[in-house]
């Protein structure tokens, strides 16, 4: 096996994807401790001694206690039963808000399986549902947490019906809990048959900021441990199995199926068990086809011949699906979150962005963990690496080396709110202008502009209004810039064309706008404005901006 093969084997690269409060950063910060890359878990119990959690690093994040931005950790676990070279991991922790959707969904593009938490009092939620059905859409295989087991819940059947009938994926107990909700005891972790071959008790520590010690015991030894409270599992477990509910490895990548584990991240019982279980079961990086569109133009005449797939070991290529600045306000640069999707990055190397042809060098490459950065030599298949002051590099854009390769685009959501931006300073216009291009070339928001509001006065764009919050935020902390939002009257967004546009900007409550990509994006002010232009005008171009 090559060394690029061999390498890309042992990569893992996952997201957190959950709720908002399901416990994605407290999970992303368990599983660090249990890689022995901290020392002590970031969250703690009790309001006066709480910590924010190293994987969210904006101040926003760390006052409202939730994750608003995604961030990249890599680390290595060796899983106690391996005998081989330790797993290369890279966790992508996600916004779990559903204003930051489009930059979870983006990151989504760039993992090879996902977590799916599930908060065990709750169940599933709103923001749950719409992140599986992209997982499903993309075909990611996903591992099910359901967490907060230390709290008092709902009954572990009830939750495993819920999936199967809300989602239509099957569960398939790894690790089964044995106590109720918020009588968290231990897990029984179930064989290939189907039955409780071993009980995993938890010892508690200090706030749940070390790993919390296990005891293992034979069922036996747990009937006279736990007496009733074993027996319920276990008999639990064997209903399941009944109907069917075993790991099935072809079943769990085609998305079927989903391995189940119960734990606390607050606690860090069930942690490694989920560390194991992906280095276990998911899959390592997979190649990737190239955009049909760009192959089409090869074919109808272009002289440079473009690659239609790319598999792990042929030569480099990589994917942006983030771009990030402020990460450290020691250094006033940005990242380019790269996913190596074929061949052996090496810092310093040329690489062509294949939107624009043009090459550069990669000279300052990065591993991140959190806001701590180490200088990367080498990256292989799956991994995140971060390239600094990547100007020319946008969401979606594709760099390579050899053969040209250009991975299809991210399409953007459909915003839903809209409001002016203006500097509350004219002294500080021109710090204005540079946030403004450097919060857009991150995708924070689409920024619209007209001939008739300037450059001054642009409209922005979003998904949901915390992204306002955010970029305003930003402004003050990074630019030193204080900024005033003004709602404008339009709450519908649609595509348009250039033959469409000058008939679309005579209609009373219809404004015109050119997004930074080129695209012209006509704001109408309500869905019933549109509804009577489109009734009235059937000929106009005027298309749903939706994510594929």
């Amino acid at each position: 096996m090559s060394t690029t093969a061999s390498e890309a084997s042992r990569r893992r690269t996952f997201a957190v994807i959950a709720h908002p409060d399901a416990g994605k950063s407290t999970l992303t910060e368990a599983l660090a401790l249990h890689a022995h890359m901290i020392k002590e878990a970031g969250a703690v119990h009790g309001k006066a001694g709480r910590k924010s959690t190293v994987s969210d690093w904006m101040d926003m994040e760390k006052d409202r206690g939730i994750s608003i931005a995604s961030s990249a950790l890599q680390f290595e676990y060796a899983p106690e039963d391996h005998d081989g070279e330790p797993f290369m991991i890279n966790l992508v922790d996600t916004p779990g808000h559903a204003d930051f959707s489009e930059d979870t969904y983006r990151v989504l593009s760039a993992v090879d399986a996902a977590v799916m938490l599930i908060d065990g009092a709750k169940g599933l939620e709103p923001q749950t549902l719409k992140l599986f059905r992209v997982c499903k859409a993309r075909g990611l295989p996903i591992v099910t947490v359901v967490n907060k087991w230390d709290r008092p819940g709902r009954s572990p059947l009830e939750l495993v019906d819920e999936i199967v009938n809300e989602i239509q994926l099957q569960p398939t107990p790894l690790f089964w809990p044995v106590g109720e909700a918020g009588d968290f005891r231990g897990l029984a972790r179930i064989n290939d048959d189907g039955e409780a071959e071993e009980y995993i008790h938890f010892l508690r520590t200090a706030g749940g900021s070390t790993i919390a010690p296990e005891e293992h015991y034979t069922p036996e030894q747990a009937v006279e441990r736990e007496e009733d409270v074993w027996e319920t599992a276990a008999e639990e477990v064997e209903l399941l199995a009944a109907d069917g509910a075993l790991h099935d490895q072809e079943l769990f990548l085609e998305c079927t199926t989903s391995p189940l584990i119960f734990a606390s991240a607050m606690l860090n019982f069930g942690v490694h068990q989920i560390l194991d279980t992906l280095c276990a079961l998911a899959p390592a990086p997979a190649g990737r086809d190239s955009d049909p569109k760009v192959i089409e133009a090869a074919a109808g005449g272009n002289s440079v011949a473009v690659d239609e797939h790319r598999d792990p070991t042929d030569d480099f290529s990589g994917v942006v699906f983030k771009v990030q600045a402020g990460m450290d306000r020691n250094h006033r640069d940005s990242l380019a979150f790269m996913r190596v999707v074929s061949g052996v990055f090496e810092r310093g190397m040329q690489v062509t962005h294949a939107q624009s042809g043009r090459t550069f060098s990669t000279k300052y490459a990065l591993t991140v963990f959190g806001r701590t950065r180490a200088t990367v030599d080498a990256a292989y298949p799956g991994d995140i690496v971060g390239l600094v002051n990547a100007g020319s590099l946008a969401p979606g854009d594709t760099i390579y080396a050899g053969k040209k390769v250009q991975f299809p685009p991210m399409p953007q959501f459909a915003p839903e709110h809209f409001c002016t931006l203006r500097a509350k300073s004219l002294g500080k216009y021109k710090q204005f202008r540079k946030a403004l291009e450097q919060l857009d070339s991150e995708g924070v928001v689409q920024i619209l502009r007209n001939d008739a509001r300037g450059d001054a006065n642009p409209v922005m764009a979003a998904v949901g209004p915390m992204q306002f919050e955010v970029m305003q935020a930003r402004m003050d902390v990074e630019y030193n810039v204080e900024t005033v939002a003004d709602p404008v009257p339009y709450s519908v967004a649609r595509r348009t064309d250039a033959e469409s546009a000058p008939v679309l900007a005579k209609q009373r409550g219809v404004e015109i706008f050119t997004r930074t990509d080129g695209e012209l994006i006509a704001l109408f002010g309500d869905k019933w404005k549109l509804a009577f232009v489109e009734k009235e005008h059937p000929e106009l171009t005027m298309e749903t901006l939706v994510a594929d």
